[in-house]
């Protein structure tokens, strides 16, 4: 392969690389537990945005499911965010397998 086009490539890529950094910060998933008592909102770099808690869903005598229901609710939006990012990446790479 010629230098210049290895060059230009790699360019591409990079820029590439910056708007995919663009989109994870308003990229939007959420999951959520309970029949959607708890709802955990991250953007594409999983960082959470916002969660939302039914009152009726707080007991301070029971905690402990409280705390499984957050977490649930976040684990399924980092998922959602991965296969988003999974499917982002195999638009770039053109189907192949990264």
């Amino acid at each position: 392969m010629n230098p210049f086009d290895l060059m230009k490539n790699m360019q591409n890529i990079q820029a590439q690389m910056q708007q995919m950094q663009s989109k994870l910060e308003h990229m939007r998933a959420s999951g959520s537990a309970g029949a959607g008592m708890v709802e955990v909102t991250v953007n594409g770099k999983m960082e959470v945005q916002s969660i939302h808690i039914a009152q009726e869903i707080v007991d301070p005598s029971d905690v402990s499911t409280l705390e499984v229901l957050v977490a649930s609710a976040f684990n399924a939006a980092v998922k959602d965010v991965q296969e988003r990012l999974k499917s982002e990446a195999m638009s770039l790479t053109g189907g192949m397998h990264v």
